[in-house]
């Protein structure tokens, strides 16, 4: 399946609530749309607080009829009151690659 629209974004989560953060993204209801090709949840070695998304989507469209339904908009409510500042966005089209997880 060809990926056709994707970013990077960078999270801030308040002091003390990266992993809840995570815990939230990890359970996303992305992880089970078959739209959503690339789904990915870092960590920043140097700043806890520091939270990154990696997402790939095979349109445009199919993002934004996802992020416009109400599981998404639940999960975007749920992220709200973790966060220190507004994510920031990156145009990422992720291309390939390898994930390994345990």
């Amino acid at each position: 399946m060809s990926i056709n629209h994707g970013f990077h974004s960078t999270l801030t989560a308040r002091p003390g609530k990266a992993d809840e953060l995570i815990e939230l993204l990890l359970n996303a209801p992305s992880l089970s749309n078959e739209d959503c090709v690339v789904f990915l949840v870092g960590r920043s070695a140097g700043d806890r607080d520091v939270v990154f998304v990696t997402e790939g989507w095979v349109t445009e469209e199919a993002h934004r009829t996802f992020f416009a339904s109400e599981l998404a908009q639940t999960l975007v409510a749920g992220l709200q009151p973790l966060l220190a500042a507004e994510p920031a966005y990156l145009d990422e089209v992720p291309v390939g690659g390898k994930a390994a997880f345990h």
